[in-house]
């Protein structure tokens, strides 16, 4: 292993949700204190700051990622895209494919962490009888999205074998910060990602719902209450924390999320309770996923902060300033 001793993390995907408070996260933290921050970044630029240096130009192009890498000893991958085909393979399969050959090829190249989602295990779409381990055999659902993250695991755990590579992924199904899980269950345009729940009730029961300040309880073709999973944003940014150069998380994978998925009916009980918010049933045909994440504990030492009345609490305490406004940047 080079001796290098100031660490130079190439991060992309730096500009977003996770990618920001990542790196604040790491530019505060005394354990990190000598570490340098090389953002590749295409439409938006990261605050100045002494430790941190820019690349800017599109993760598809090599020549653009071979000129990030230079003199990069970790990366962590977070660049992506939704259901936009015509993007996906450039970010998610090419974009990945070049970072992996400089990687491999550097002799500065220490640690690479691949930031994945629950959608390469179907998410929600399909029913899951068991807890979903690192274990399970990948099962996207239909469209580009699934398919990608899919094709991204795959790749790195292939670059591990083939090469040797020292990585890991760190799993995460959809992540919370700010107002996020309030905006999560709006009956309006407004709503956060999917579902929309007007679609699923009609436009005409929606704005009845908007009126009436309530929320969906989604059910299951069964009936039940769907429990899904999520995980706060800093959850995750202290996930990545513990597995970079940690001996245990080389060649892993890594579920994070909370320990247990949000159930929707303990939602609209928690929201009656300490708000005052109404309720309504919303048959849908998802099912409830429950995603492990006993691994990284185990492993890593991590452990989540976020339980689902953490959650919720804390977006509907959220005072949004007027310079923050709600901006999606991609589609989903």
């Amino acid at each position: 292993m080079p001796s290098n001793t100031s660490p130079l993390l190439l991060v992309t995907g730096a500009t977003g949700k996770v990618g920001q408070q990542f790196c604040e996260t790491l530019l505060q933290s005394p354990a990190h204190q000598n570490w340098r921050i090389r953002a590749l970044t295409h439409n938006r630029q990261l605050p100045a700051h002494a430790r941190v240096e820019s690349v800017r130009g599109s993760i598809a192009d090599r020549a653009v990622v071979d000129k990030a890498m230079q003199g990069v000893t970790h990366v962590l991958h977070l660049a992506t895209c939704k259901e936009t085909p015509e993007d996906v393979m450039d970010v998610t399969v090419k974009g990945l494919f070049w970072l992996l050959e400089a990687a491999r090829q550097s002799a500065d190249f220490q640690q690479f962490v691949l930031i994945g989602g629950d959608a390469a295990m179907g998410h929600f779409v399909y029913p899951h009888p068991l807890p979903v381990t690192e274990e399970q055999t990948h099962s996207a659902y239909k469209g580009c999205y699934a398919l990608s993250k899919v094709l991204e695991e795959v790749m790195l755990e292939q670059f591990q074998i083939q090469y040797d590579l020292n990585s890991c992924c760190l799993r995460a199904p959809w992540i919370m910060e700010k107002d996020d899980f309030k905006y999560q269950l709006s009956f309006g345009d407004d709503v956060f990602g999917g579902p929309r729940w007007r679609d699923l009730v009609g436009a005409e029961k929606a704005d009845q719902y908007v009126k009436e300040g309530r929320v969906p309880v989604m059910l299951d073709p069964a009936g039940e209450p769907v429990q899904r999973n999520f995980v706060h944003v800093s959850d995750l940014v202290s996930a990545i924390l513990a597995a970079l150069d940690h001996p245990k998380a080389e060649k892993q994978t890594f579920n994070i999320c909370c320990d247990e998925p949000v159930d929707y009916r303990k939602v609209a009980e928690h929201l009656q309770q300490t708000r005052g918010i109404p309720s309504v049933d919303v048959g849908t045909p998802y099912y409830s996923t429950w995603l492990d994440n006993a691994k990284a504990k185990f492993l890593l030492g991590w452990r989540p902060q976020y339980d689902y009345r953490r959650l919720i609490d804390a977006a509907y305490d959220y005072q949004r300033p007027a310079s923050d406004p709600r901006k999606i940047w991609y589609p989903g």
